[in-house]
């Protein structure tokens, strides 16, 4: 039930109709017996700076989520950041404090990687292509080389940008083998798409080179649908796949704790 003292949260996207942020967020808080609801917020890219202006003056509410594609542009509108939020370039979660202030985190890698955890699949020593260079992969990356994966190879439309996350991992992260360049399918042990292709209908693959084999991982960080066209192609040819929902679930917590969500009091 809503009422008064009922503390507010949101998630920010566009789109945001394929978000499954809501129901799990607030599955959660139902599970603290926490008295908040989260609601989806559709804002365009030039409305971002505005929309979260408004935030600060908004007295009961706590904290926002941030999504495609918003991740990367909303880190110069926080107030401060933690974490290795600032090394990324991104921001997927926002605390509110009482002064209004913005407080930035990025938590999509360390719940990407629980998410394989959870499934009893342990990166240490792989051989990993890391599809895409925004924010969401930016937080995979950071996270894959902290959890010891050998070598990082990192694919992107713009190569400028694929260097540039390589360079930053390699700056944090010396033992792992980071580089940008073609995906080499065949060599890896673990191929992640942290894309949006496969959000839309009609979306082509993220990649061209589909060698991809038994034996093998491949990973999706998109939630809806389910079964993206890269882990269809892949589960063909006989690949093993590991669904996007996953990496939500994990990173509920991790977004609720940095909120300030806390279990009820008895």
């Amino acid at each position: 039930m809503i009422t008064g003292h009922t503390k507010l949260y949101g998630i920010v996207a566009h789109p945001i109709a394929h978000v499954k942020t809501p129901e799990e967020m607030n599955n959660h808080f139902a599970s603290l017996g926490y008295d908040g609801v989260l609601v989806p917020f559709h804002v365009q890219p030039e409305n971002l700076a505005t929309f979260i202006d408004t935030l600060r003056r908004i007295e009961n509410f706590g904290g926002l989520i941030v999504t495609v594609p918003h991740k990367t542009a909303i880190l110069e509108l926080c107030d401060s950041v933690v974490g290795d939020a600032a090394a990324i370039g991104a921001v997927n979660t926002i605390r509110r404090d009482p002064d209004g202030s913005l407080v930035g985190a990025m938590l999509d890698g360390k719940g990407f990687v629980r998410g394989l955890e959870a499934s009893a699949i342990d990166v240490r020593g792989m051989k990993s292509c890391l599809l895409g260079a925004g924010g969401a992969a930016s937080a995979i990356a950071f996270a894959l080389a902290e959890a010891g994966v050998n070598s990082l190879r990192i694919v992107n439309r713009s190569a400028g940008k694929a260097e540039d996350l390589a360079r930053r991992v390699a700056e944090h992260y010396p033992n792992v083998k980071a580089s940008a360049g073609a995906p080499e399918t065949a060599s890896q042990d673990l191929v992640v798409n942290a894309t949006s292709l496969g959000l839309r209908d009609g979306d082509p693959l993220p990649l061209e080179d589909t060698a991809f084999h038994s034996g093998q991982i491949v990973a999706e960080a998109i939630m809806e649908p389910e079964v993206t066209p890269i882990l269809a192609t892949a589960r063909e040819k006989g690949a093993l796949i590991h669904f996007g929902r996953p990496m939500l679930r994990q990173q509920i917590r991790l977004m609720a704790e940095h909120m300030g969500v806390t279990p009820a009091k008895a």
